[in-house]
């Protein structure tokens, strides 16, 4: 087929490979421009412009689309028989999803119609679900609601997290994609629209989702939270008015709390080197490493040598 590609991140590098692997003509990979990073702040490119250049694939990089004649005209020009959408990072417009004949198919990282919007993966792991998945479907205006093409589930692992599953999902999606194209273009694969009564929503994290919430999240809860939001916005608290991160925790079970501390949210017990902090439905987080703002990361032996922090006080 003649295809154009649109995508950005690491995430829809194997999705492009696997199309030019599979000897589709990809005429133009569209992907978001170049954007300061680092202390230094020099323009770093995006993924998928690395790797279609390598491959090389023409590469165009819009600021904008939806009103963009130029960026439209060439689109036009291509007449792509698909356009393939893998987490390109903007809101495809009407004329580009009226181009291509076969439409606009979008690579989604969750099971349709769970969790719609732009993280998927994170929050699929911070809601403790065990089973997500990868979807295509076709694009319509809606987010995230066009019909269903295909669809393979994938396990969570209990202790995986958003790192982790980000590339085993990228990497599970590339042959999905290629086989919809495959089932699109033999007119085997039929769309379904999907159970909108069954949607859920994945919105883009903020910094407050990082939050550590002792009063209303249990252990479990505040661990699957930690999990989903690696590597941001990851999970942090305040101690003493400074902000804590903690970089490393586990759900505390089988240690033996003394009864007697009637422990509010937030409370710290300091045991044998060890840092527990009391949540809700009375259990236990264990805080393995930790950075108190301005210092450096540290186990919780290290961090209790260096830092006021004894049995009685409360962090948040």
């Amino acid at each position: 087929m003649r295809l154009v590609f649109c995508g950005t991140p690491r995430f829809a590098v194997p999705s492009l490979e696997a199309l030019h692997a599979a000897k589709h003509e990809i005429a133009l990979a569209v992907t978001q421009p170049d954007r300061p990073a680092g202390r230094s702040q020099d323009l770093v490119a995006p993924p998928v412009k690395l790797t279609a250049m390598a491959a090389g694939i023409p590469v165009t990089q819009p600021e904008k689309i939806r009103n963009n004649a130029e960026f439209r005209a060439n689109l036009e020009s291509i007449q792509p028989d698909a356009i393939v959408v893998v987490a390109y990072g903007r809101i495809i417009p009407p004329w580009m999803l009226a181009l291509p004949r076969l439409g606009c198919i979008n690579l989604h990282a969750s099971l349709l119609p769970r969790y719609r919007g732009a993280a998927p993966i994170q929050w699929a792991i911070a809601m403790g679900e065990e089973i997500t998945g990868n979807t295509t479907m076709l694009l319509e205006e809606g987010l995230d609601t066009g019909p269903i093409l295909m669809q393979r589930a994938l396990i969570i692992r209990p202790d995986q997290t958003a790192l982790d599953l980000f590339e085993e999902m990228a990497v599970g999606g590339a042959p999905l994609v290629v086989e919809t194209l495959e089932g699109l273009a033999s007119g085997s694969l039929k769309p379904q629209a999907q159970d909108h009564a069954g949607a859920t929503l994945a919105p883009l994290l903020q910094r407050e989702d990082g939050r550590i919430n002792f009063a209303e999240h249990t252990a479990t809860i505040i661990k699957n939270r930690w999990r989903g939001f690696q590597p941001w916005p990851g999970a942090f608290t305040a101690l003493e008015g400074k902000k804590l991160i903690v970089h490393r925790l586990n759900v505390a079970s089988g240690v033996d709390m003394d009864a007697t501390l009637a422990p509010e949210s937030g409370h710290v017990v300091v045991r044998e080197q060890r840092i527990f902090a009391a949540c809700a439905g009375n259990t236990w987080i264990e805080l393995v490493e930790l950075q108190l703002e301005g210092k450096k990361r540290l186990a919780a032996a290290e961090f209790l040598r260096g830092t006021h922090l004894a049995t009685g006080m409360r962090l948040g």
